[in-house]
């Protein structure tokens, strides 16, 4: 019997797997490979839980955004509305206002009519009494004047004495 090379390999390799099986590395093998699918399978159970909580989240937030940008188109057409409010209600008291002064500057115009009427009928009045005046001064001699005088005086104090009577 001739022991070659392969019988060498192959005791060789039994007695290698028989050390492995005595040190029982097949065993901490398996019980390394178990502990790293179980620290795996924790760990996307927590990916999955966080990733269940992220899209909670998220969606949370979209609500938030959603609820908010509804807020502020409501806050914003309440601002337009109110600041429209607002320039029509300064637009009115400006026409009112306007409309006022017309008014007071017609009435200011009618009365400076008025006056300035006024004071051309007295002017022309007074024209017209010193016109008259000159009138009768030049017309009338002054022996006239004085008859004139006289029995005006005459008239007036007969006058007085009926109305004593």
């Amino acid at each position: 019997m001739t022991i070659d090379a392969t019988f060498w390999v192959a005791v060789s390799f039994f007695i290698f797997f028989g050390v492995l099986i005595y040190l029982k590395i097949p065993q901490k093998i398996n019980i390394s490979l178990v502990s790293q699918i179980e620290n795996i399978k924790k760990e996307l159970g927590e990916t999955e839980r966080l990733k269940r909580e992220a899209k909670n989240l998220l969606s949370d937030y979209e609500n938030k955004i959603d609820k908010s940008k509804k807020e502020t188109q409501i806050i914003i057409g309440k601002a337009k509305k109110d600041s429209e409010d607002d320039i029509l209600e300064k637009t009115k008291k400006f026409h009112q206002l306007i409309d006022n002064k017309k008014r007071n500057a017609e009435q200011k115009i009618i009365q400076m009519k008025e006056n300035a009427l006024k004071d051309i009928k007295n002017i022309s009045v007074k024209i017209s009494i010193e016109a008259v005046g000159h009138l009768i001064k030049n017309s009338i001699d002054q022996s006239k004047l004085e008859k004139l005088y006289t029995s005006s005086i005459e008239q007036a104090k007969t006058a007085l004495k009926q109305t004593k009577i």
